[in-house]
């Protein structure tokens, strides 16, 4: 593993009936291009934007608690909305975004550089953390109908 400190964060989130069943997902990985961490969280029943910015702070926090906040990040994610919040371009209006933007700004504060940036869910690391959140949801999904 690579740590030269400078990684690459991958996003996304997904919300089926948005509201619906939902879960946050990211994958970081090193200047390498090797994976350090991986994960998917369930968040109940939320909405897509909920979830979006779930991930971003789930993957912060995971980088601030195991690598340190010495670091230069690239966090790409999906979501125009959100990217385009964070980076100031758009207002956040919608009152249970608020506290997660919030925490967002909160958190990417105490690293050395960060950077926010969108792409297109073609891109094939978000296309990556896509697919392992429809699987999960999937999953979640199969067991509900099978109650």
């Amino acid at each position: 593993m690579d740590l030269t400190n400078k990684i690459y964060i991958y996003t996304d989130g997904a919300s089926r009936g948005n509201p619906g069943i939902s879960a946050s997902g990211f994958a970081i990985y090193d200047s390498k291009g090797n994976i350090i961490k991986e994960e998917v969280v369930y968040n109940g029943i939320k909405t897509n934007n909920y979830a979006e910015y779930n991930a971003i702070i789930l993957a912060l926090e995971w980088c601030k608690n195991n690598l340190g906040t010495d670091l230069e990040i690239e966090l790409t994610s999906d979501s125009e909305l959100v990217i385009r919040q964070i980076n100031g371009v758009y207002k956040v209006k919608e009152i249970t975004l608020k506290p997660l933007y919030k925490k967002v700004i909160e958190v990417m504060q105490l690293f050395k550089y960060i950077k926010f940036q969108n792409t297109p869910r073609s891109n094939p690391k978000i296309a990556y953390v896509d697919k392992k959140l429809n699987l999960f949801l999937d999953n979640i999904e199969s067991n509900i109908e099978k109650r």
